[in-house]
């Protein structure tokens, strides 16, 4: 597969603390990545320096071969970098509907063409059924999907999720994983999840990155990350 993401000596300095140090890394075209590390690790600042909300102080981004290095953040939208922060920026007061429409509205799609493509992501993240529905009253979970619709319709390309099943039943976050799994397979997107659930990450079946005092630690699928008495020794604070 192609290389989507390219990344290049990255570094982010705030004043003494370094949060990344030199991290080189790449995705490719319809990959699924999963990057986890102990509380400081960096893996935040990581994925907020590819979305354009941290300038690193070193390094470069290189999306589709071109560098984004420099790019703010609503060009790095547009060109299909979306990113989802942990507690979902969605409007309460309009309808599941409306959320999307309004993510449509932002794109090339022709009006002819809005009310499919709206159903068509609804259908995607499974809210076909609660379309009509005010977003104040669905289910947290619920309103986690709405927000990855809503980057859908705005037609990115690599979605940035930051802790995606915080707060969720056993039951969403199953669903969650399988959403994530069928939009790389019926849409070859590709995804950067940040997460603490080990047993979520366990169930993507997806490479993993290991970032440790802003480094990347070693990388692998996960039963070779979880043999690794590296990243044992970093989760049990011996390193």
């Amino acid at each position: 597969m192609a290389e989507l993401l390219v990344i290049e000596g990255l570094t982010k300095r705030f004043r003494g603390l370094v949060a990344n140090n030199d991290v080189s890394f790449a995705l490719a075209a319809g990959e699924l990545r999963c990057i986890i590390g102990p509380n400081g690790a960096g893996k935040t600042t990581f994925i907020s320096m590819i979305s354009g909300h941290v300038v690193p102080t070193s390094g470069r981004i290189l999306f589709k071969s071109r560098d984004i290095t420099k790019l703010p953040v609503h060009l790095r939208a547009r060109i299909g970098i979306g990113r989802k922060f942990q507690t979902p920026t969605v409007f309460d007061n309009l309808s599941v509907y409306e959320n999307i429409e309004l993510a449509v509205l932002a794109t090339p799609t022709p009006s002819r063409g809005r009310h499919a493509r709206i159903m068509r992501t609804l259908d995607l993240v499974r809210l076909a059924e609660q379309s009509d529905r005010m977003v104040g009253a669905l289910a947290h979970g619920q309103r986690q999907w709405l927000e990855i619709g809503i980057l859908l319709a705005g037609e990115a390309q690599l979605l940035l999720l930051d802790e995606p099943t915080a707060g969720m039943t056993a039951e969403e976050t199953h669903s969650t994983g399988e959403l994530l799994r069928r939009l790389v397979r019926e849409l070859e997107l590709s995804a950067i999840i940040i997460e603490h659930d080990i047993n979520f990450i366990r169930d993507l079946k997806a490479p993993v990155t290991v970032l440790h005092l802003g480094r990347v630690l070693v990388e692998g699928s996960f039963a070779d990350i979880e043999r690794n008495e590296q990243v044992r020794s970093v989760y049990l604070g011996n390193a």
